[in-house]
């Protein structure tokens, strides 16, 4: 089948995209693009994977469904388009990033690091996924308004494939997996070859059970530095 993505995931996934799962999956996705309203944008179903090619990836942050606002969703984990306030869990990770790495002041009622704000004016975090942070969610699209539509469709078995190519391939990723989902999504990678970090998920309803606190940023950056990596600029 042919699909439009970055020529070296194209390369690394190809027997995924001539799966009967892929195909069924293919088809549920183009059904619903022409009879509802779905995010993200088709265009940006696989902009993670654009930015982030495969030989560029040292860190995967592993989120659940696109956000399913009207103008949230942009093809990258947690990540929202410039112009658009962070949701609260976007917040909550710009607190943590600035306690962890002890940055300028937040931007009252915000919770973004000032030079964040003067840069993106937003929660746009293509530049994590720039230098290799794959922003990937389990599900790649979704329903407006109706968060988890397409579970169950085969995005989960598709991105479980890009977790294990990932794990079998690469050395040395840094795994970043905030809530029971995201660990139970990652229990295929190889803890011998790679570095995972967990924790409570970023929500609201979760950050003060020890997602505060849990410096995952510096933790990658340590463990990067260790393996001569460069560190990334959060």
């Amino acid at each position: 089948m042919e699909v439009k993505i970055e020529k070296s995931w194209k390369e690394a996934l190809a027997p995924e995209f001539e799966a009967d799962y892929f195909a069924a999956l293919t088809d549920f996705v183009k059904k619903e693009y022409k009879s509802n309203t779905v995010y993200p944008p088709a265009k940006f179903i696989f902009r993670a994977f654009e930015l982030t090619p495969f030989d560029k990836v040292r860190v995967v942050i592993l989120g659940q469904d696109p956000y399913h606002g009207p103008g949230q969703a942009h093809g990258l984990s947690f990540s929202v388009p410039a112009g658009i306030n962070p949701p609260p869990s976007l917040q909550n990770i710009y607190k943590e990033l600035e306690a962890d790495l002890g940055m300028a002041s937040l931007t009252p009622d915000v919770g973004i690091p000032k030079h964040r704000v003067l840069e993106a004016m937003s929660g746009n975090l293509e530049k994590w996924a720039e230098q290799g942070v794959l922003l990937l969610n389990a599900t790649l699209t979704v329903r407006a308004h109706l968060a988890g539509s397409h579970q169950k469709k085969g995005w989960e078995e598709f991105t479980d494939a890009v977790i294990k190519v990932l794990s079998d391939k690469k050395e040395n990723i840094v795994f970043i997996l905030w809530g029971n989902y995201a660990k139970e999504k990652g229990k295929t990678i190889d803890p011998t070859k790679h570095h995972i970090i967990t924790s409570p998920h970023p929500s609201p309803f979760s950050a003060y059970s020890g997602f505060f606190g849990s410096r995952p940023f510096s933790k990658t950056n340590e463990y990067l530095k260790k393996n001569n990596l460069e560190p990334i600029e959060w």
